[in-house]
């Protein structure tokens, strides 16, 4: 796999991020990638819409040991330019 890093889709999209965020591991994870190795790369903005999004069930999200998780994914918060699921692949 080429590219290890899936970009979020930027711009004024009807689909949630949480929605856009789970195709994308989905997607790692049909082509085998486990989630143990994926990080969700976000912009503070992604987080927070992440944590606001009342179509998130609880069990989607978690707050273990200091580190948040979406769909079994850890969570990097801030420190990029761009929202991006990075598939820990090179």
């Amino acid at each position: 796999m080429a590219n290890a890093r899936s970009p979020a889709p930027t711009g004024n999209h009807a689909a949630s991020a949480a929605a856009l965020f789970r195709a994308q591991i989905e997607a790692a994870e049909a082509e085998g990638v486990t989630r143990d190795t994926m990080t969700l790369k976000l912009t503070l903005g992604d987080v927070h819409k992440l944590k606001r999004d009342p179509g998130i069930a609880l069990t989607d999200i978690s707050f273990t040991g200091g580190v948040m998780r979406f769909l079994g994914v850890k969570i990097e918060q801030g420190g990029v330019p761009a929202s991006a699921l990075d598939r820990g692949v090179a």
